[in-house]
């Protein structure tokens, strides 16, 4: 996946994708859209994904992601669509 450095958009969603989300999708560092919505990917979602600094939508709802969502999603300037509904995600909110 770090191999995708120039890749914009990655859209995967409603697949019967299964296992867990690499943290090598940090290096895809021109991605705009990221799409892994409806599908069975479990764990925790990689801090790595606070490296897409160029990031407009993240769907990663409707797995089975668990544990507590990674701070470094939340410091994305460039964040406009964030969709976890759906996943057995825990933990606060940053209200900053």
């Amino acid at each position: 996946m770090g191999l995708l450095s120039n890749l914009q958009e990655f859209l995967l969603g409603e697949n019967i994708i299964s296992g867990t989300l690499p943290t090598e999708v940090g290096m895809m560092s021109n991605l705009k859209e990221l799409r892994l919505n409806d599908n069975s990917l479990i764990g925790t979602i990689p801090t790595q994904l606070g490296m897409l600094s160029r990031i407009k939508t993240l769907a990663l709802n409707d797995n089975y992601f668990s544990g507590t969502l990674p701070p470094e999603v939340f410091t994305l300037s460039t964040l406009k669509d964030l969709l976890l509904d759906h996943t057995k995600n825990t933990g606060a909110i940053p209200t900053e």
